[in-house]
C-alpha cells in the first residue's frame, strides 16, 4: 500500500529544502514527503496524487508566497484532500490572517518561523495532527472486515467495540453486498452467525465475545502483576485523568475497563466547549489522547475485562476480574460512570441494537443516510448527537421530555439554526412499531396537549437520564437511593463519621466510606455531569489518593 503523503510548500527555496529535511528526518518511513514552490505548483501536484488514488495526510505551507497565499491555496486544496491536516508556517505579522483562517479553511494549526529546535516546536505538533489524523482516514483498506446486518444487535455491538477503542474495520452489509453474504453463507453450514469477522492473517471468528475480540487484536485484557499501587475501575474521562496524573506522579496504576474506553463521554460525536480544543474534538479522539498519555507514563489498561467484586483485604484492596483472576492495591478509584437510563416504552427492547440504539451516533450515523431519525433526550449528549446525525439523516426529530432543553447555550443555538433538526417539547415516546430489526414509526404524546401522533423513522438514538454504575460496590460503600456513591464530606452527619469508619480521621476528598476506596465522576453524588469535571475530579482523586497512601 502506497505512504500516506505529506505535501510542503513554500517559494524560498532555502526555507522549502529545510521543512523537506525536517519533515523527512522524522516521518520519512511512514509518509512520503513531496513538496513544491507555489501555490499553482501544488494544487497540480494535489490533482496528480487524486487521479493515482494516494492519500494526503498533510498540507503544510508558507502564508507569504507570491501570486497565491498559503490561505487562499488551502482553500482551494480542501476541495481535492478534504481530510487532510492543514498547517499554516507565519511570520508575527502574519498571526491575524491565520487566525481568522482557522474557520475560514478549517486550519489545524500555525507556526512561527524558524521553529528551531524541531524536536520541541515542530514535531510534537505534527506528531498530534497526524496522530488525529490516522485515527480519523479511511485509508485503502487491507484490515479487519465485519459482516453483519443492521438488524443483528451482536453486529452493533462489535462495531461499536471497535469504532470506540479506534481500530479501523471494513463493514460488509449482507444484506446489500452479494458477495459479503456468499461469503458468511459459505461458512454457515446450515445457521448463519453474525456477525463473522474476517482478520488479514486469514482466520475467521463467527459471534465473538468481546474478550475474544479484544485477545485476537492484541488488545491487553491481563494484568501484568498481581499488585497495583493504585487500581482505576473504568475508563471514562475520570479514570483516564486519574490514570495520567497518577502514573506521571510514579504510582503504579492499573485500569480495568469493561467495554471501551471514553465512558458516556465516548458517545459524543463532538465535544466543543472543552478547553483548549477551539473547533471541538469527538469523545472517542479525548479518549484516545488520554489512553496515550497515560501509557506513555506507564499505565496499564485492561480491554474488554469486567471487575466483578472487590473487597478489603486488611489494607490491601482486592478486584476479581470476569476471568476469575484477583488483582490488589494499596488504593482504588471507582470510576465506573454513568449509562444512559433505558426507555421503558412497548417495542423498544426488541429494536434495541436493530434500529434502537443508547448513544452510538457516531457509529451507526451513515448506515441511515438520507432516512429521518429520532434523538431521545434533551441534554448535552442529546444535542450533540442530533448535530452529528444531521450530517448524514434527512431529518432529525428530537423528543424532549420537559418543557425545555436542558443544553449549553452554544448547542441550544446551533440546533435551531440547522434546518434539517425539529425540536418537539414536552414530548414523550408511547411506543415504537418496526419489523423484526427495522424501526419504521414511533408513536409520541404531547404532554400539554394530549395530542397523540405516528411519527415515521428509522432509527432511533436514546440519550437519556444518567444512571450510576455502581452495582459493583453497592454492599460495600455508602450509597444514596439512586445508587450515586457518597464521598468525603457528604459522609458526615451532624459532624459525625459514617457507621464502621475505622479511622481517627475524616474522610478525604472524594474517599468513599470505606477507607482507600475513592470516587470520581458521574458514578459520584454532587458531580456536575460534564466532561471538564470529570477529569478535573480525576486529578482531585489522585491528590487525595497521594494524602491516604502516606498513611500506610
Amino acid at each position: 500500500m502506497a505512504k500516506p503523503v505529506i505535501v510542503a510548500v513554500d517559494d524560498d527555496r532555502t526555507v522549502l529544502n529545510a521543512v523537506e529535511r525536517d519533515l523527512r528526518q522524522k516521518y520519512g518511513r511512514e509518509y512520503r514527503i513531496v513538496k513544491a514552490d507555489s501555490g499553482a505548483a501544488t494544487l497540480e501536484v494535489l490533482r496528480q496524487l487524486q487521479q493515482r488514488n494516494e492519500t494526503v495526510a498533510l498540507l503544510v505551507v508558507d502564508q507569504r508566497m507570491p501570486q497565491m497565499t498559503g490561505v487562499q491555496l488551502l482553500e482551494e486544496a480542501r476541495a481535492v484532500y478534504p481530510e487532510a491536516k492543514k498547517v499554516l508556517l507565519t511570520a508575527y505579522a502574519d498571526t491575524e490572517a491565520a487566525i481568522n483562517s482557522i474557520n475560514r479553511v478549517g486550519l489545524d494549526y500555525y507556526l512561527m518561523k524558524p521553529w528551531d529546535p524541531p524536536e520541541e516546536h515542530l514535531y510534537p505538533v505534527l506528531d498530534d495532527l497526524l496522530e488525529e489524523w490516522k485515527a480519523n482516514i479511511r485509508m485503502p483498506f487491507e484490515g479487519i472486515r465485519v459482516a453483519g446486518a443492521l438488524w443483528s444487535p451482536q453486529s452493533h455491538v462489535v462495531k461499536d467495540f471497535l469504532a470506540r477503542h479506534l481500530i479501523p474495520y471494513q463493514w460488509l452489509d449482507v444484506d446489500k453486498d452479494a458477495k459479503a453474504s456468499a461469503m458468511v453463507d459459505g461458512r454457515s453450514q446450515g445457521s448463519i452467525g453474525l456477525p463473522t469477522i474476517y482478520f488479514p492473517d486469514g482466520t475467521v471468528m463467527v459471534e465473538p465475545s468481546l474478550r475474544e475480540l479484544a485477545d485476537k487484536v492484541g488488545m491487553q485484557t491481563q494484568a501484568s502483576s498481581p499488585f497495583y499501587d493504585l487500581i482505576i475501575v473504568g475508563a471514562g474521562p475520570a479514570g483516564l485523568a486519574a490514570a495520567v496524573y497518577g502514573a506521571s506522579e510514579g504510582s503504579r496504576v492499573l485500569v480495568i475497563e469493561r467495554h471501551a474506553p471514553g465512558g458516556q463521554a465516548g458517545n459524543s460525536p463532538k465535544i466543543e466547549n472543552y478547553l483548549g480544543f477551539p473547533q471541538g474534538l469527538s469523545g472517542m479522539d479525548l479518549a484516545r489522547r488520554a489512553i496515550s498519555q497515560a501509557r506513555k507514563f506507564g499505565a496499564e489498561i485492561l480491554s474488554a475485562q469486567e471487575a466483578m467484586r472487590v473487597r478489603c483485604q486488611d489494607q490491601y484492596r482486592v478486584v476479581t476480574l470476569s476471568d476469575g483472576s484477583e488483582v490488589s492495591s494499596h488504593a482504588m478509584l471507582l470510576s465506573t460512570g454513568a449509562a444512559f437510563r433505558r426507555l421503558e416504552a412497548p417495542g423498544v427492547a426488541k429494536l434495541t441494537g436493530a434500529g434502537v440504539y443508547y448513544g452510538a451516533a457516531y457509529t451507526e450515523a451513515l448506515y441511515y443516510k438520507d432516512q429521518p431519525v429520532f434523538v431521545v433526550g434533551g441534554a448535552n449528549s442529546a444535542g450533540q448527537g442530533a448535530m452529528f446525525l444531521s450530517r448524514f439523516a434527512s431529518k432529525v426529530t428530537m423528543l424532549i421530555r420537559g418543557p425545555e432543553q436542558h443544553s449549553s447555550r452554544y448547542l441550544v443555538d446551533s440546533l435551531s439554526h440547522n434546518e434539517k433538526i425539529v425540536r418537539l417539547l414536552n414530548t414523550e415516546t408511547v411506543e415504537v412499531h418496526g419489523q423484526p430489526g427495522k424501526l419504521q414509526e414511533v408513536v409520541v404524546r404531547n404532554s400539554l396537549a394530549g395530542r397523540v401522533e405516528t411519527l415515521p423513522g428509522a432509527a432511533m438514538f436514546i440519550f437519556i437520564g444518567a444512571q450510576p454504575q455502581s452495582n459493583l460496590v453497592r454492599d460495600l460503600v455508602l450509597c444514596d437511593e439512586k445508587g450515586y456513591i457518597l464521598t468525603g464530606p457528604d459522609l458526615l452527619r451532624d459532624g459525625k463519621r459514617p457507621k464502621g469508619w475505622p479511622l481517627d480521621r475524616d474522610p478525604l476528598m472524594l474517599e468513599t466510606s470505606v477507607p482507600g476506596i475513592f470516587a470520581a465522576g458521574d458514578v459520584r453524588l454532587g458531580t456536575n455531569h460534564r466532561v471538564a469535571s470529570a477529569t478535573g475530579e480525576g486529578g482531585i482523586a489522585i491528590a487525595a489518593i497521594q494524602e491516604y497512601l502516606k498513611t500506610l
